[in-house]
């Protein structure tokens, strides 16, 4: 019998829970690393600027240099997944799946009912991988690989005037569980129950 490889919580917690293999079309999940962290945030700035580029406010702080979910510490969290196709080393795709809820998710959904919800938050594809499926291909792993101990509900939220994500969302299921209004703007909330 192998030796036991001794491993600390967070390592133990993300291995039970499975979060990391094949996405689907050659695409794999992993976890992202502290040393993927600027090339995650240039491609949410790209991101950010392809938005501004077609009329959408959606991740304009990014480009100021505010970070609304503070990526950098969801990447030390482990709440961070990027996205490679076969084993190129450039990141086509990722998405932050946070445990907790963020003071982000408070003001849009209110001081009650996170208990067993996971919040998704920056959904972003290179656009080299544009059209390959892949925004699709992370919400379905999400949604059938990704666990967490009791927690069995997504919740997510995008600009209410975007009508190309709120139509994404609504195609893959996610409820409208009606609108958040903060400061910056007017926020469509979507969630789902996960099937155990």
């Amino acid at each position: 019998m192998g030796e036991l490889r001794k491993t600390d919580e967070r390592e133990r917690e993300r291995t039970h829970a499975g979060n990391t293999g094949d996405a689907g079309a050659g695409f794999r999940a992993i976890i992202a690393e502290q040393e993927d962290a600027e090339e995650i945030m240039q491609l949410l700035q790209r991101t950010a600027e392809w938005f501004r580029g077609r009329g959408s406010t959606q991740w304009q702080g990014l480009l100021y240099g505010e970070d609304s979910h503070r990526t950098v510490e969801a990447i030390a969290r482990g709440d961070v997944y990027v996205y490679r196709k076969g084993d190129a080393a450039d990141i086509a795709g990722i998405v932050m799946l946070l445990r907790e809820p963020s003071s982000w998710d408070r003001s849009l959904w209110g001081e009650e009912g996170h208990e067993g919800t996971i919040y998704l938050h920056r959904l972003a594809v290179e656009r080299a991988y544009a059209g390959e499926g892949l925004g699709e291909r992370i919400m379905r792993w999400v949604e059938s690989e990704v666990r967490f101990p009791g927690k069995n509900r997504i919740r997510l939220d995008c600009l209410a005037g975007n009508p190309v994500l709120n139509d994404f969302y609504r195609r893959l299921g996610y409820r409208y569980a009606g609108l958040g209004e903060i400061a910056n703007g007017s926020y469509s909330k979507y969630e789902k129950h996960l099937v155990p």
